[in-house]
């Protein structure tokens, strides 16, 4: 099911809390989301459809895919970014990683 998306700057500056089994329908639900934004989005977090879960899902050069509970354990290649995102307005500044 696509969800509203979640504008509450305090919502989203929360922790995630880890997820599990249980949650794989927010899981469905993100990506149903997902692909009803493809056009402007590659990725989201659960907390952008107001679930406080630590989900991710994202376009993987044309693969959808899940994650539950991620931790980046390596990364490399710092640059600079300016991206947007769909639960906030406007654009912002990022250091993002050539390879996670």
């Amino acid at each position: 099911m696509v969800r509203e998306l979640m504008k509450d700057t305090v919502f989203l500056a929360q922790k995630a809390l880890p997820a599990a089994a249980e949650d794989i329908p927010t899981a469905d639900d993100l990506l149903d989301t997902l692909r009803a934004h493809a056009d402007g989005c590659v990725g989201m977090a659960a907390n952008m459809i107001g679930v406080n879960k630590a989900i991710i899902v994202f376009d993987d050069e044309g693969t959808l895919r899940e994650m539950f509970n991620p931790e980046i354990v390596y990364r490399k290649g710092l640059y600079l970014a300016e991206e947007g995102c769909l639960s906030l307005q406007g654009q912002r500044k990022a250091k993002r990683h050539k390879t996670i």
